[in-house]
């Protein structure tokens, strides 16, 4: 049998401070008329001083988000951007603005553009919607038949969001590498449909290595609210090489874990990429992964303040039921965890999640 090998990125990736300046430049080559749907950090002070001084050759009106990627919410958004004729649809915010504007751009038949403000998750380069429900439990994917046409990264608006959400996007990066050589090793598909690239495999390889060696700096000058180049790095890793990895490589068990997390509520005040440290941290002892790598994962997550036990994402009262309810979640058909190179179950999955928790919890005190 022949494999067929996929790789699938954005039209066009802009990274720089003062990105955010140009933004109607880049809009032009995309159409004439567009809908931003705004985060409330752009609606309140990004916009503002920036929407008068663009080019008189470019319309655009803003959308304030209503607060969840869910189904309704796109149809609002999509009927709007239908009604005023919008042949670019921009996602200015976080992550659930961003697959909330992927998605409308998808259903009213328009370009995408992505301007996140936060580097918090590698949704900005991705065809993939993650869709909730409307009180924040995780649905379904919106699989897209193509990438944003432009990803425009201001690292001067990152530097100055709060440093949480840098330090999240380093949990969903994390995750990158490790899923992607599940899926190398058990020759799974990706999530473009095929089996991966060697551009795939190695630049997650790449994402992961650069979160371990900057991650820690990135912070500190998060923290400082400056860009050093050690942030830019971070801010591509996180953005641009886990974006790419996740979708030429493939997705494995972290992201699933992440899922069925997502089914306690206690865990809908954190971020996705601090779900996803907690499922790459229970990943490691489903597919009994080598002492060193568990060291070296738990010091990083240490390092720069990503969770390491369930209480670290508000469950640290869960009952083994609920745990099971995770585990379930985590295996439900169609989840990315069959693509672990071992077999699955949620027996597996609930101890694995156990071991994890208890092993972060012992690391406190030493």
């Amino acid at each position: 049998m022949k494999i067929k090998q996929t790789a699938i990125f954005p039209g066009r990736y802009v990274q720089a401070e003062g990105a955010l300046h140009t933004l109607d430049e880049e809009l032009i080559r995309l159409g004439k008329r567009a809908i931003i749907v705004a985060g409330s950090t752009a609606q309140d002070s990004l916009l503002p001083p920036l929407l008068p001084h663009w080019s008189d050759q470019f319309e655009v009106t803003a959308e304030p988000f209503g607060g969840e990627c869910c189904d309704d919410e796109i149809a609002r958004l999509a009927e709007i951007a239908r009604s005023r004729n919008c042949d670019v649809v921009v996602g200015m915010g976080g992550g659930k603005v961003i697959d909330t504007a992927k998605a409308v751009g998808h259903h009213a038949g328009a370009k995408v553009a992505i301007v996140p403000t936060i580097a918090s998750t590698d949704a900005p380069t991705s065809a993939v919607s993650v869709i909730y429900s409307p009180t924040g439990a995780f649905s379904s994917y919106l699989f897209l038949p193509r990438n944003p046409d432009l990803v425009l990264v201001d690292t001067t608006v990152i530097a100055n969001a709060p440093v949480r959400f840098l330090v999240a996007g380093m949990g969903d990066a994390l995750a990158t590498w490790l899923e992607a050589d599940a899926c190398q090793q058990s020759f799974s598909d990706n999530q473009c449909g095929g089996f991966g690239t060697l551009a795939g495999f190695n630049l997650a390889r790449l994402c992961y290595e650069t979160i371990l060696e900057y991650g820690f700096s990135a912070k500190t000058a998060c923290q400082q609210q400056v860009v050093t180049p050690a942030l830019a790095h971070v801010v591509e890793a996180n953005t641009l090489l886990s974006g790419l990895g996740f979708e030429s490589g493939g997705l494995a068990a972290a992201h699933s874990i992440h899922n069925g997390l997502t089914q306690l509520h206690g865990t809908h005040d954190y971020f996705h990429g601090e779900k996803v440290a907690i499922g790459v941290l229970t990943g490691l002892f489903l597919a009994d992964r080598p002492s060193e790598l568990i060291d070296e994962v738990y010091d990083f997550c240490e390092s720069v303040g990503l969770p390491t036990t369930l209480a670290d994402v508000g469950i640290g009262n869960a009952s083994d039921d609920d745990l099971y309810r995770v585990a379930e979640g985590a295996c439900a058909n169609g989840e990315t965890i069959f693509h672990e190179p071992y077999p699955v179950s949620p027996d597996a999955v609930f101890a694995a999640i156990k071991t994890a928790d208890s092993i972060g919890r012992s690391r406190q005190f030493v």
